[in-house]
């Protein structure tokens, strides 16, 4: 018996590597985590970015309590069963207007998991509407090799590592996944997906939690890293991640830039462009 998907909704996901929506956050939550993302920006003065846009769980309470949110992880539990690491987060806002994008890529290409069983949850926390350049996926590419990926040089394109597949799937418009605030939408690791600039009036906020089950492998060029949030890790592949410190204390600040520089040596191990990120902490 499901926890939280029905059983239409699971066979969606297998068939066709996605399913949405699915209602997991109250009205009060939504408000709770995006004033607290909007009053980090107020003190900082600049839309939450890198770092803390990356592993933000490890450095906010709103972040941490997602990850561990009892309805997102029984929607997960459907999928990838009992015990569940995140590997990664990240934050993505689109304000109206602007011209930021992200290309047609498959999630987890530079990701060094295997078997590809990783999940996405992506957590609406603002409407995501059309308009507001809500995901588009290809259905049924989640059973897809891993297509080569460039990297993308605009400044515009939110992904930091840049990547994007290029003439395969140009012309294709896909199926749009568009979110209420406080619904999440689900996709497979392997799925080809984009997003479009915000034509709309309000900021596109979602939050992408990457799920892996515990028994997935590290197959990394550099060894990878992960956060047990339900069950028991019985296999130990990934160093385990923990939070260190008060939200955006420097104790919590030093132990997300030790963790973040690992993702990042994984993530950029095969990068063909000299894309330099400083990692400039905002207290």
């Amino acid at each position: 018996m499901p926890k939280r998907l029905t059983e239409a909704q699971i066979a969606e996901y297998a068939a066709e590597g996605f399913t949405c929506p699915v209602p997991v956050l109250a009205p009060g939550e939504v408000r709770e985590a995006r004033g607290a993302i909007e009053a980090f920006e107020a003190r900082s003065g600049r839309t939450l970015d890198y770092p803390e846009k990356s592993k933000s769980y490890l450095l906010f309470d709103w972040a941490d309590r997602l990850i561990r949110h009892p309805a997102v992880l029984d929607a997960v539990e459907d999928l990838i069963g009992p015990d569940i690491l995140v590997y990664h987060s990240t934050m993505w806002i689109k304000d109206p207007g602007t011209p930021q994008y992200i290309a047609w890529h498959q999630d987890g290409t530079y990701f060094y998991l295997d078997p590809a069983e990783h999940v996405t949850a992506w957590v609406a926390l603002s409407d995501a509407s059309v308009e507001a350049g809500c995901m588009h996926v290809l259905p049924g590419t989640h059973r897809d090799e891993w297509h080569h990926h460039d990297d993308d040089t605009n400044p515009n394109n939110l992904i930091l590592r840049g990547q994007a597949i290029y003439d395969r799937f140009d012309g294709e418009v896909g199926v749009p996944m568009p979110l209420k605030a406080g619904e999440m939408s689900l996709h497979h690791t392997k799925l080809v997906h984009c997003s479009h600039p915000n034509r709309a009036a309000d900021r596109r906020m979602g939050f992408g939690i990457s799920y892996i089950p515990a028994r997935v492998r590290d197959i990394g060029p550099t060894p990878g890293s992960a956060m047990l949030v339900r069950g028991e890790d019985r296999f130990g592949h990934f160093a385990p991640e923990k939070r260190i410190g008060a939200e955006l204390s420097a104790e919590a600040y030093a132990n997300h830039q030790t963790l973040m520089q690992r993702f990042r040596a994984r993530q950029d191990a095969q990068a063909q462009i000299a894309k330099k990120v400083e990692y400039a902490a905002v207290r």
